[in-house]
């Protein structure tokens, strides 16, 4: 070593006390040694310098200095502790820094600096405290060979099953622990082998020889063990019970899936079907849900037993129902629910109505309800749904208790759950868990989990149970504001469609109605109350009922609308102020409500109609072409303004009239009124068929399938009477005209072969005929219509209604009316322009009444 070099070295000084630094060339030759090396070492700078690094270490780190010096050469620097020897030959450990003292233009070399370590915490622990702490750990450790055999384990890892170390030894983990998947262990282990890269959290879940009937999860992690020559010569493996964490998280992720999966519907059945579903297999291996029928139908479930079930047996309706291994859904497919793919609400209206989705709910197994179950009084399940705790069993024989649900084949020995269904204080029913004798008995935490899955769907099994009941409520009061069967008469053929806005509740504020009227006629109507749900169903009813009100008085069309707007108007009043004076419920109100009128007549073909801020009739010929009414516009019902007006047409037979409210025409971002009516002129070209198949075309093709607007559609294709069935005469104002007219109506009703209706016909006749000579003036008409029934209309010049009068014992006149009401089925009065009708109506198929 120059002295240019020791000058060099010496004028280094180092910030970390007791360092030793000292210099060595590429070989790992000393060249430069200081005093504190000397100091450290015991050497003097003679004795070192020229010296190989590994002369001054110890016998088993003197191997590694090539492999240090080409870590070095690798990556520019290496550190970690050495065992070097003193001079007079004991070992010192030390901390070896090297780094590069490369200089430019000069020699390439390395600086040592040496920390001695003996008074290191833990560098002198002895073989006995290493394998006390290895041995005393609390997780299992293991070693294998290359060939992935047992070479060393501590005796932690025998609490996990398959012996203690030394049984261990040459064998693999398949040999030790056949219910884990030792296959994927091992490849876990060659990977680490091969690439030297740990693997660190592998997660194993099956069953270990220590716990044979409870599933078990390990975290495992795995590093491989090189020789001094970087050569694997096996993997070092720990291992971590997490049970725990497993089930915790397993149950975290199956209230999670629960709250994800139960309650997707307002239907009861498949609701417990979903909890049935989402508890099997990973809970349990089978799951049934029991309600009473009561509940199934949407009705208050009641406390307790009844008298006949606590003397004898429990009827109860297995709504959920599944079975591990089930491809299927077990009892979801019970048929609760809409069962033809219908729309809630629609409507078709040619004979009986097709109600669609709207169909009652049974409780029958024919009509395709759940099955029902039967327990014994004593029964575990009958316990529990009246006491209302849970009931746990950990071991039962299926042959002895007869209650147990369906179970898989091979089922012996089963742990039994029962916990009850309970929503809002209230107990619906129960569920029943069972476990095959192959799985762990349920403890206390599966109560508790079971206990949180079950109130969650007891939840929606309560919402759903009382959607029905209000649902059901709705729809009886549906079917009562709307007709459920149009009444049979031969002026029209009629198809309705009714399609609420409200698919839950299935209520609107659209109607339709066809009102049989006197002289074979009937009125057609179509209206809608502003608003949705059940408050403008309910203000529809009180406006349909009052229409069908002012419809037995015979009116033209404009004055059924005068006489209704200002009905209208009185409701809404009443609404506004309730009777104490203060402000009524908010709600839909009938203000602002639109209608059409239309009344046609079978005879002559003619037909009146008027409009209160309703879309116009369109008329479909019958060659198929398709007009629209020029209906003169008034002003929505409640709302004030100029009088109605009315319009009239003559319709050929086989014309079909088409009255709609705007909800079938959908308006979009471009909307006319000549686009709307191009729309539903197309609509109407393309239906064809029946007219209830039309009918329902023309729905499904201008509303989507969740319409932002109620829509009601009525189809009335018109007839006529054929002249063979209408008789019409005109009658002098003089009395010799009775007795002609009552023979002429009994020659007539002969050729109809309808001779037992003479007697009764000729009184009527003579009445009215006799009624209008004496009180009206102008011409007399009478005309008879054999249509269901048999008309008698007296047509007279007079412009003042008759009355019915009750005369006394002793009173010479006054009873041809009170005679016509007692021979007719009904009798009434209608105006016309000329004058007025006065007719009365016989029953053709029972001629008393």
């Amino acid at each position: 070593m120059g002295t240019h070099d020791e000058d060099d070295v010496a004028r280094r000084r180092f910030d970390v006390a007791d360092t030793a630094p000292l210099l060595l060339d590429t070989r790992g030759v000393v060249t430069s040694w200081t005093r504190d090396a000397e100091r450290l070492l015991g050497y003097r700078a003679a004795e070192a310098v020229g010296k190989d690094m590994s002369g001054l270490l110890a016998h088993g780190d003197a191997r590694r200095v090539p492999d240090i010096l080409e870590r070095c050469r690798r990556e520019d620097g290496w550190a970690g502790l050495l065992s070097a020897r003193r001079r007079d030959g004991r070992p010192v450990p030390v901390m070896a820094r090297i780094t590069s003292a490369h200089e430019p233009g000069g020699r390439a070399r390395w600086l040592v600096m040496l920390n001695e370590m003996d008074d290191a915490p833990g560098w002198n622990m002895s073989r006995s405290v290493l394998e006390q702490m290895v041995g005393g750990a609390p997780i299992g450790m293991a070693i294998v060979d290359t060939d992935l055999r047992y070479v060393w384990s501590n005796a932690a890892l025998a609490r996990f099953g398959g012996g203690p170390p030394e049984q261990r030894l040459g064998l693999r983990m398949a040999d030790v622990q056949p219910g884990l998947d030792s296959e994927a262990v091992e490849a876990q282990m060659r990977r680490v082998l091969e690439s030297g890269e740990p693997v660190v959290g592998y997660e194993l879940l099956g069953h270990v020889r220590a716990a044979p009937h409870r599933e078990t999860a390990h975290m495992l992690s795995f590093t491989r063990l090189d020789d001094d020559h970087r050569r694997p010569v096996g993997v070092y493996y720990t291992v971590v019970d997490i049970t725990d964490r497993h089930r915790a998280r397993r149950r975290l992720a199956m209230l999670d899936g629960a709250g994800r999966r139960i309650g997707s519907s307002l239907d009861i059945a498949r609701t417990a079907q979903e909890l049935a579903d989402v508890a099997v297999p990973g809970f349990a291996d089978v799951v049934a849900v029991d309600l009473p029928e009561r509940v199934l139908r949407g009705a208050e479930p009641t406390p307790g037993l009844t008298a006949d079930e606590a003397r004898g047996h429990v009827r109860l309706r297995r709504a959920g129902h599944r079975t591990a291994g089930d491809p299927g859904a077990g009892g979801g497919g019970h048929g609760y629910g809409h069962r033809d793919g219908r729309r809630d609400g629609d409507r078709d209206t040619g004979g009986e109505q097709d109600r669609g989705g709207d169909e009652e709910r049974g409780g029958d197994e024919e009509r395709g309800g759940p099955p029902v179950v039967v327990y014994g009084g004593d029964a575990p399940p009958v316990r529990c749904l009246v006491g209302g705790r849970p009931w746990r069993a950990d071991r039962l024989d299926r042959a002895v208790e007869e209650w147990l649900p369906a179970l898989p084949a091979g089922s012996e020995r089963l742990s039994a759950l029962i916990v009850p269904v309970r929503a809002r204080g209230t107990i619906l029913g129960v569920s029943t868990f069972l476990r095959d004798g192959r799985r762990e008995p349920f403890d206390e935490d599966d109560v508790a989990l079971a206990e949180d899955l079950v109130s969650r769907a007891a939840v929606c099994v309560d919402n759903a149970r009382r959607y029905t009941r209000e649902r059901d409520a709705a729809l009886v009061l549906q079917r009562n504001l709307l007709p459920r069967r149009l009444p049979e008469q031969d002026a029209v053929e009629v198809s309705a469609c009714y399609r609420p806005a409200d698919e839950l509740t299935g209520l609107g504020g659209d109607w339709y109605d066809l009102i049989p009227l006197s002289g074979a006629r009937v009125a057609l109507v179509v209206g809608e109350v502003p608003g949705h749900g059940i408050d403008a169903a309910a203000a529809m009813g009180r406006v349909r009922t009052a229409v069908r009100t002012l419809a037995a008085l015979d009116l033209r069309p404009e004055e059924i609308l005068a006489h209704l707007d200002d009905q209208v108007a009185r409701m809404d009043l009443e609404e506004d102020v309730t009777a104490e004076g203060r402000p009524g419920p908010e709600g839909a109100q009938a203000a602002g409500t639109a209608c059409v009128y239309a009344v046609y007549d079978p005879v002559d073909g003619r037909c009146v109609m008027a409009a209160a801020g309703h879309p116009a009739p369109a008329v479909v010929g019958p060659d198929g072409a398709v007009t629209f009414v020029e209906l003169p516009q008034g002003p929505p019902l409640g709302a004030g303004g100029p009088p109605f007006e009315s319009t009239e047409v003559i319709l050929p037979e086989g014309s079909t009239l088409a009255l709609h409210t705007d909800g079938l025409l959908a308006r979009g971002d471009e909307w006319t009124p000549d686009s709307d009516r191009e729309r539903l002129r197309r609509a109407l070209e393309r239906s064809a068929g029946a007219l209830d198949l039309r009918c329902r075309t023309v729905i499904d093709a201008l509303v989507p399938a969740r319409p932002h607007d109620d829509v009601a559609l009525l189809m009335a294709r018109t007839r006529r009477l054929s002249a063979d069935r209408v008789a019409d005469w005109e009658l002098p104002a003089e009395p010799a005209a009775v007795a002609e007219a009552r023979k002429t109506a009994s020659r007539r009703l002969a050729e109809w072969g309808l001779p037992e209706l003479s007697f009764t016909t000729e009184l009527v006749v003579s009445e009215l005929v006799t009624n209008a000579i004496r009180y009206a003036t102008g011409p007399i008409r009478l005309r008879l219509i054999r249509e269901r029934t048999l008309t008698c209309e007296v047509f007279d010049g007079g412009a003042t209604s008759p009355h019915l009068r009750h005369p006394r014992a002793m009173d010479e006149g006054g009873r041809g009316l009170l005679l016509v009401s007692q021979l007719s089925r009904r009798w009434g009065t209608r105006f016309v322009p000329e004058g007025k009708v006065i007719w009365a109506e016989q029953s053709l198929t029972d001629p008393g009444a």
